[in-house]
Parts: C-alpha cells; structure tokens; sequence
C-alpha cells in the first residue's frame, strides 16, 4: 500500500516530462481544426458572389449607357427631388447588395447548395431580380416610363412576397428587404412623374396653320 506522500509523487512524475521539466497544456486550437471556423471559410466565396451578383445590372447599365445617360431625367418639367443619375445608379448599388446579402443568408440557412427548398425563395429573389434589371433599363436606356412604372409596381409585390416567404427561414434576411421597398417607393413616385409628364407636356406644338376668318 502506498502512502499519502508517494501517491503526491507519481502525481508529479506524471506531470513531468522527459527531461524532467514540467510539460504544459496548449489551449485547443479553435480556428484551424473547429468545424464551424473551416464552414466559415468554406462560404465565404459564396457570400461574395451572392453580394455581387445583383450588381451585374447596375454595372452593365452604367458601361452600356454612362456616355448619354445624364439627360434621362430632364424632361419638360425637372423633378424637384429627382437626383442625379450617378446617385441614383449608388443608391441602386447599395439596396443590391444588401439585398444580395440577405439572398444569402438564406441560402445558407436552407443548407446551401441547390436543392428543392431553395426553389421557392431563391427562385422568386431571382424572379424580381430581372425584373429590377429591366427597370433600371427602361428608366435609363430606353426611356420608357410608362413601361418602367408597371415593372416598380410587379417589382413591389415581388419584394414584398420574398420578404414574407423569407422571413420563417430568416427573419434579418426579410428586415434587410425593408429598405428596397422603400427605395421602389421613392422610384415610382419619380417614375409616375415622368410618365406623366410625357403624356401631358408643358410645351405643345403650336399649329403651322390658322383659321382664317
């Protein structure tokens, strides 16, 4: 039988190393060998491209047309509150990718990858997607308010149905669409402006004839 002091002896031979010098514990190593971290990285590509992927249309629209789009909102009477095209292209910039984040982080929260419950959020978000595109394409290439002003109303709707589809998978991702819609309130306002003053000018062409007496 051993006694209290040879047990307090093996106990420090265990603590000891080779070379009689006390081996100390590293803490674990969270980052390098943890799961979650090595899934961190493993999606950060794909948040990035989900972030950039919006502004594909924004980018194209700007590159197409920059060289003569800075008359798109001078009509006959100018918009008090209408800014000007770079601002508005910014402001477009920043509503996608949020929005794209948002896309995002239901993605992730549905698994990820491309199966059958993605079909439904992610296809709707993808949906409404182009349809801003073609907005952004009316009001500044084609110059067609009337046309814009139906695609804001579809497009409201369609952000309002992502955001209540999205908000049991993810409820930051629904907040997050809370500044879209009130930047597409902002847009048809000065789309509704524009179509109407295309089909009401202030200057009419005055007639090349007269009634004689």
């Amino acid at each position: 039988m051993r006694g209290p002091g040879q047990g307090r002896v093996a106990g420090r031979r265990r603590q000891t190393g080779r070379h009689g010098e006390r081996t100390r514990r590293r803490p674990p190593s969270v980052c390098p060998l943890s799961p979650g971290c090595t899934s961190s990285r493993r999606m950060w590509p794909q948040g990035a491209a989900f972030v950039a992927l919006p502004l594909l249309g924004p980018t194209l629209v700007w590159l197409l047309t920059h060289h003569w789009m800075s008359g798109w909102c001078d009509s006959l009477r100018k918009l008090p509150w209408c800014p000007s095209h770079r601002v508005l292209l910014l402001v477009w910039t920043a509503i996608y990718s949020i929005a794209g984040y948002a896309s995002y982080l239901v993605w992730k929260d549905l698994g990820g990858g491309f199966g059958r419950p993605l079909a439904l959020p992610l296809g709707l978000y993808a949906v409404q997607l182009a349809i801003s595109w073609t907005v952004l394409i009316l009001l500044f290439t084609a110059h067609t308010p009337g046309l814009a002003l139906l695609h804001v109303l579809l497009l409201f709707g369609l952000v309002v149905s992502t955001a209540l589809i999205w908000h049991p998978i993810n409820k930051l991702a629904a907040l997050l669409l809370l500044p879209y819609l009130a930047w597409l309130t902002v847009v048809s306002s000065i789309t509704y402006r524009l179509w109407r003053d295309s089909l009401c000018p202030e200057h009419q062409p005055q007639p090349t004839w007269e009634k004689s007496d």
